[in-house]
């Protein structure tokens, strides 16, 4: 399993990016039965759940991304994608992608961070 992330990058408050990751070394079937997920640390905080997707393609948002940004799901690709709308300084941070995928007992695959830096 391989996930890697991309998209990150500087932008002024109010903006918005595209934050997309490819899941590789795996079929189709493996990628459609799993949870995927956005990840985010800040400096000197912890790593927090930013959004989620469950294999029905019901999402989950952190109460402080709801409304600005939105996961979606390309199967055809195995991408996962997070576009972030009106932007914060409080949202910068490295993004990581997370993939819970049940033919691997749902254990926790991290790709690298992509990091996203709001000026204000």
């Amino acid at each position: 399993v391989q996930l890697q992330a991309s998209g990150g990058g500087s932008v002024q408050a109010g903006g918005s990016l595209r934050l997309s990751c490819v899941a590789s070394r795996m079929i189709l079937s493996t990628f459609r039965d799993s949870t995927m997920g956005w990840y985010r640390q800040a400096p000197g905080k912890e790593r927090e759940l930013v959004a989620s997707m469950i294999r029905s393609g019901i999402p989950n948002y952190a109460d402080s991304v709801k409304g600005r940004f939105t996961i979606s799901r390309d199967y055809t690709k195995k991408t996962v994608y997070l576009q972030m709308n009106s932007l914060t300084p409080e949202g910068t941070a490295d993004y990581y992608c997370n993939g819970r995928f049940a033919a691997y007992s749902n254990t926790d695959y991290w790709g690298q961070g992509t990091l996203v830096t709001v000026s204000s």
